[in-house]
């Protein structure tokens, strides 16, 4: 059976050095540094966490292909940016929803680069017709939603809340609503910041899975309000 043993130094090396030489000519020069080094201990890490996703919900999916699963492409969309860079400079897979397509599905992630490693979960800029049902579903049960950032992990500190917001309250919406800094909210997602020492550890998956398991009402919330199961 595959295990998962930590992520090699490596991974941190090779991404490092990447963000100094940014071009195909180099990627390709270290295509095999990088699919030993960043590919394979990742889809371990992937295959190690879908043995513990069913532990906090059936719903979201582990799924270990180099291509089309939960490991994000390394290769940066640059069609309409003015940032040419053909290579992105970090490493994130991400555990979606059985239900979604994309990035902007509801999910837990992980996102990795030298020196700055986070775990977490939540739903990262969803289209319009999603976002609304979330902040519909806030002024619909405001005890439900205040149950959710007062919960423990929350209390404690261990997770930062992320995501852009509106300057003002969307169309429709109450601006002096007691949760209107919710409402205003473009993304919903919770990540906890790990230290980069303990990724090279086997223990690391435990790690991202307690971080998973602590952004699960933030989770229940989402799908609930979207009609999906948990």
């Amino acid at each position: 059976m595959d295990t998962f043993t930590g992520f090699p130094k490596d991974l941190f090396d090779f991404l490092g050095e990447l963000s100094e030489n940014n071009n195909r000519e180099w990627f390709n020069a270290n295509k095999d540094r990088y699919r030993e080094s960043v590919v394979e201990p990742v889809t371990m890490f992937i295959i190690g966490m879908g043995r513990r996703l069913p532990e906090i919900s059936k719903s979201f999916i582990a799924d270990p292909r180099p291509s089309g699963g939960s490991m994000f492409r390394i290769y940066r969309d640059t069609r309409f940016s003015k940032d040419k860079r053909p290579y992105k400079e970090n490493v994130g897979c991400q555990f979606r929803h059985v239900a979604g397509k994309d990035a902007h599905a509801p999910g837990f992630y992980v996102h990795m680069e030298p020196g700055d490693i986070f775990v977490g979960g939540g739903i990262w800029m969803p289209p319009s017709a999603v976002l609304d049902k979330i902040r519909s579903a806030i002024v619909r049960n405001p005890k439900a939603w205040e149950k959710v950032i007062t919960c423990a992990k929350v209390k404690q500190g261990f997770f930062d809340i992320e995501g852009e917001s509106l300057k003002r309250a969307p169309a429709g919406y109450d601006p002096n609503h007691p949760f209107i800094e919710d409402i205003r909210r473009k993304s919903f997602f919770w990540m906890h910041s790990v230290e980069p020492s303990l990724a090279v550890k086997p223990d690391f998956i435990e790690i991202a899975h307690d971080a998973f398991k602590g952004a699960s009402p933030l989770m229940k919330f989402i799908t609930d309000s979207l009609g999906l199961s948990f």
